[in-house]
């Protein structure tokens, strides 16, 4: 799964694919390099910083580049805490719903997702940090409400795809607990993404700034999927393709 952010202040790569044009061909490299699925989202959703905007401002920054990149043939996800959001971007041909809040944020969110019979991404998320709370049980109960919601709404069980949500209501350590203990979430049985791109918690190993953390979010993925991770969610395509193609291949080997 390949990121298009196409926001002003998205934590890594903001105001680089704001524009059309730009967004567009960044969508294609992406699909030349490998991406089988584009998520796209105009509202930055980094815990930190960002500035939280309208319903109709984020549509109109989706507006004008949206059935283009769903015109060129590839899966396109919607990264949008906002049913209204969702409903028009299903409405326009998109295929994924991808909720940072887990259906658990928006009361709309599970209805339009069941009403347009789309695949979810459902994130764990907190409003709050705590430090002192075994994070794995957390996301545990946290997709146990989330599941419950979907059922209600009758969203089937085979759409859902759970992530753990590396980067957010987490410090770095237990982001790192969530991919070294990913495997105990197989017991929904249900496929997991896995987005660790150029996260804050690398730079708590290795001192870095969000564009220099390609080997930490490589190494985290690598591991991810080792650990039965479905879908990788990240900037640079081309280098995370590489990486789990040999990865597999070398797999192949055993």
């Amino acid at each position: 799964m390949g990121i298009l952010n196409i926001t002003p202040d998205s934590f890594s790569d903001g105001g680089k694919f704001d524009a059309p044009e730009r967004a567009l061909a960044q969508a294609r490299r992406m699909i030349a390099e490998g991406a089988e699925i584009i998520d796209i989202g105009a509202e930055s959703t980094r815990p930190y910083g960002s500035q939280p905007i309208s319903a109709d401002e984020e549509w109109q920054r989706l507006k004008p580049i949206l059935a283009d990149v769903v015109a060129l043939g590839t899966p396109v996800s919607i990264d949008s805490m906002k049913a209204e959001v969702v409903a028009k971007a299903l409405a326009a041909g998109v295929a994924i719903a991808n909720d940072v809040w887990g259906l658990q944020r928006d009361p709309e969110m599970a209805r339009v997702v069941a009403e347009y019979g789309a695949p979810v991404v459902v994130m764990h998320n907190r409003d709050d940090v705590d430090a002192a709370i075994d994070i794995i049980d957390d996301i545990k109960a946290f997709f146990a409400r989330t599941l419950a919601i979907a059922a209600k709404a009758g969203i089937p069980s085979e759409h859902i795809v759970l992530d753990p949500g590396i980067g957010f209501g987490k410090t770095p350590e237990q982001s790192m607990i969530a991919l070294a203990r990913l495997q105990e979430l197989h017991s929904f049985g249900l496929p997991i993404l896995i987005g660790a791109s150029r996260k804050k918690f690398i730079s708590t190993v290795v001192a870095s700034e969000p564009q220099q953390r390609l080997g930490g979010s490589i190494a985290a993925h690598l591991l991810a999927a080792q650990r039965g991770a479905k879908i990788i969610r990240a900037h640079d395509v081309t280098e995370t393709v590489q990486a789990l193609r040999v990865m597999a291949a070398i797999e192949d080997k055993k």
